[in-house]
């Protein structure tokens, strides 16, 4: 493998880059043009001789899953000094939510609220990828998730088109840095889309049909917020969308993304998806799928060869114009412009931090912590303090699982940086607690019980039991969907044997999605919803137990009481029978051989409640806080005036702490339906014990938009009504109009 120089960081490029790349264009054959269209996987640290062959030849544009900085250095090496034209290569990596040091799950990161915590994240999985030769990453997946049946809601930012939006485009900041082509950027990916957040029952690949309206106001928001953002990359869906699978969908890519949006960055498919245009019945071949893609303008193709084996054959067949080629191409050359590959392809590791180095750490440690939901805390039993306290259960399959802990999708994270909760938990208490650890159960999925009556003694003896259970990480993530998503294998017979011993239990949740905990609600004192908390996550949930930190993470999903709620989230229409708690009726409250009637009746189910078990934009702390003194600068606006709402929000406990204040809005009378409730802004507030802020934020026209029954964006005139509060649930309400367009 032949030496390459590397010493000359990255710098900004002052090529022009139409210019350059039309008249590198110029020098192309077909066959090269096409190579560039092609992603291929790496061979995993090796270079095979047909491998070498292809790039000589230019008919590999980007190689994917290749992280052996050697390797990488000798595939840009041949590209760029023994292929004909010296293009050098894009080289791709899922770090979705770190490299080596792993943050929370991207939901779990939602959790936080926090539009700095996601851009720190993406900056530091960035950094560290860069250092083994990553320059582009599939990340952030901005797929709008109302279905915790689907492995991957762990991937999302939630269920909301404005927080996936806010957090999605500071994670394209993250990753892309000030320029792409700076030390330690990368670039960045919008996926999947779209639509495949609403995978018919939840199910990875599924179907999906959404009407127009609804995919113009719910699911392309977050995209369309990227593209504004800068974000290099898109990626089509897997699914089909309303009949036409995202691949081949020319109306998605072309009609929207491209002339609407007037996007004009790289777009590829994902992986296989474009062979897989056959599988879905949208082609007869491979070579018709080709087709699909290219005339949808599928720019580049990741993993399948359709491209490779057929391009050629319909331009020459005169069924694909070689003008459009030249534009798809065109994108691909700019990106690798933009990043300063032609300048310098190569890496040096030494001119960039060390992974995992103590302030990645710290930082994700700081996102875990923030990242955690408290959903309840019967008597206070949080925070504990080892002066209350003599001895310790720690129980349960991810008490001491530093790999279950880093959750979905991580390839390149390993278990020996992670920091464990009971590493973390005997750490703090040093010897003034004794702690009793027992696993109780072999992992989450198991049958076998014969642990738990030793775990169920440990915890009899001691004064309080931390349990910590869920999902392990290969439960959730692509292809991982649960069509009954409690607890799985005997964790709730854990619990209701625990439960048994009258000792106080405070439940530790890891789990990659939101999870049914109707039966876990009745047994336990306190839940922290911990996702998968990351390297750093034994740490964190430490300094939350004991107090050293206080809970301030919300839901960005909402948690329904049982699957059969599913699709359950807040921005629902209100219907023509809303229920409520006057109309609303359980079937045992009906009378036997009752009449048949319908009076009364509204939108809800007969077996359980029609709330949700915790709203979206749930969270308690170890504080109260309390919103009152609401007031809005007008009563009316027009087109061209902004609207200020404050109120005055106190921390009425004795704790200082962080609260999320959250603003929602509804349109009353809309040409078409609108929801109850939409999310507008949210602002994080340190208050200490006792303090009062003035919490203060702005509207205007613009974020009173949505598209019509036309398809147009349009605010319209009338009444609206707005809620300030901790959750979606807020309850202090004001009213405005907006007025007409004179």
């Amino acid at each position: 493998m032949s030496a390459v120089s590397c010493a000359k960081s990255k710098q900004q490029h002052s090529a022009n880059y139409d210019l350059v790349v039309s008249q590198l264009l110029a020098q192309m054959t077909i066959s090269e043009k096409i190579g560039q269209m092609s992603q291929v996987n790496g061979a995993e640290g090796s270079i095979p001789d047909d491998f070498a062959a292809a790039i000589r030849d230019g008919k590999i544009g980007s190689v994917i899953n290749e992280v052996d900085v050697t390797t990488v250095n000798e595939l840009q090496r041949i590209a760029t000094k023994e292929s004909r034209l010296g293009i050098p290569l894009l080289i791709g990596r899922d770090v979705i939510h770190g490299f080596k040091t792993i943050f929370p799950i991207p939901l779990g990161q939602a959790a936080s609220w926090s539009p700095d915590v996601i851009e720190q994240g993406a900056r530091i999985a960035a950094l560290e990828a860069s250092t083994v030769g990553i320059n582009w990453t599939f990340a952030p997946m901005i797929d709008i998730s109302r279905d915790p049946r689907w492995g991957r809601i762990a991937e999302s930012l939630g269920e909301d088109p404005y927080l996936c939006s806010t957090l999605g485009t500071a994670m394209v900041k993250g990753f892309q840095g000030n320029k792409l082509n700076e030390l330690g950027s990368i670039a960045s990916c919008a996926k999947h889309f779209a639509g495949y957040g609403a995978s018919e029952s939840g199910r990875d690949y599924h179907t999906v049909n959404i009407p127009e309206n609804e995919l113009r106001n719910v699911y392309l928001p977050p995209f369309k917020a990227a593209a504004e953002a800068g974000v290099a990359t898109f990626m089509a869906a897997f699914s089909d969308l309303n009949g036409v699978p995202a691949s081949g969908n020319k109306w998605l890519m072309n009609d929207i993304l491209r002339d609407e949006w007037d996007y004009n960055g790289l777009l590829v498919s994902d992986w296989d998806s474009i062979k897989q245009l056959s599988t879905h019945g949208f082609t007869e071949d491979d070579k018709q799928a080709a087709l699909m893609a290219i005339d949808a303008g599928i720019d580049m193709e990741m993993a399948s060869p359709t491209y490779r084996d057929h391009s050629e054959s319909l331009i020459a067949e005169g069924k694909i114009d070689i003008a459009h080629i030249d534009q798809m191409v065109a994108r691909i050359l700019t990106l690798k412009y933009q990043l300063g590959l032609f300048e310098n392809p190569y890496t040096c590791a030494e001119q960039l931090p060390n992974i995992v180095n103590e302030q990645h750490l710290n930082s994700a440690k700081d996102a875990a912590i923030k990242s955690c939901v408290l959903l309840q805390n019967h008597n206070n039993t949080l925070p504990l303090s080892t002066a209350n306290i003599n001895s310790l259960a720690v129980i349960g399959p991810l008490a001491d699982d530093g790999y279950e802990q880093l959750g979905t999708w991580v390839f390149d994270g390993e278990e020996q940086h992670s920091q464990t909760c009971l590493q973390a938990i005997k750490k703090h208490v040093g010897d003034d607690v004794l702690v009793n650890y027992a696993k109780a159960l072999d992992n989450t999925r198991t049958d076998n019980i014969e642990q738990i009556n030793d775990a169920v003694a440990l915890a009899a003896k001691s004064d309080v039991a931390v349990l910590f259970v869920g999902e392990e990480a290969i439960l959730s993530g692509e292809a991982h969907c649960r069509s009954n998503i409690d607890l799985p294998g005997k964790q709730q017979y854990l619990i209701d044997e625990l439960a048994k011993t009258g000792t106080p239990i405070i439940a530790v949740i890891m789990a990659g999605r939101p999870l049914t905990l109707a039966k876990v609600i009745e047994k336990v004192d306190s839940i922290l919803y911990a996702w998968h908390p990351g390297s750093m996550g034994g740490p964190a949930i430490a300094d939350l137990l004991f107090g050293n930190a206080v809970p301030s993470g919300k839901l960005p999903v909402t948690f329904p009481r049982t699957v059969g709620q599913i699709p359950l989230y807040y921005a629902q229409k209100h219907g023509g029978r809303p229920v409520s708690d006057d109309s609303y009726v359980h079937m045992n409250d009906i009378p036997m051989r009752a009449p048949q009637t319908s009076l009364g009746m509204s939108a809800s189910h007969l077996d359980t409640h029609f709330t949700p078990q915790f709203p979206f934009g749930f969270g308690l702390s170890y504080s109260k806080f309390s919103y009152t003194d609401l007031e809005l600068s007008a009563a009316e606006i027009n087109f061209n005036q902004t609207l200020t709402i404050t109120c005055q929000l106190t921390n009425i406990g004795d704790v200082a702490s962080d609260e999320i204040a959250q603003l929602y809005i509804r349109d009353l009378v809309g040409s078409v339906t609108r929801p109850v409730k939409e999310l507008k802004r949210f602002k994080r507030v340190h208050l200490l014990a006792g303090e009062s802020k003035q919490v203060s934020f702005e509207l205007c026209a613009q974020d009173l938009t949505f598209y019509d029954r036309d398809m147009k964006l349009n605010a319209e005139p009338g009444k609206f009504q707005l809620w300030v509060g901790g959750d979606s649930n807020a309850s202090l309400c004001a009213d405005f109009h907006l007025l007409a367009n004179n």
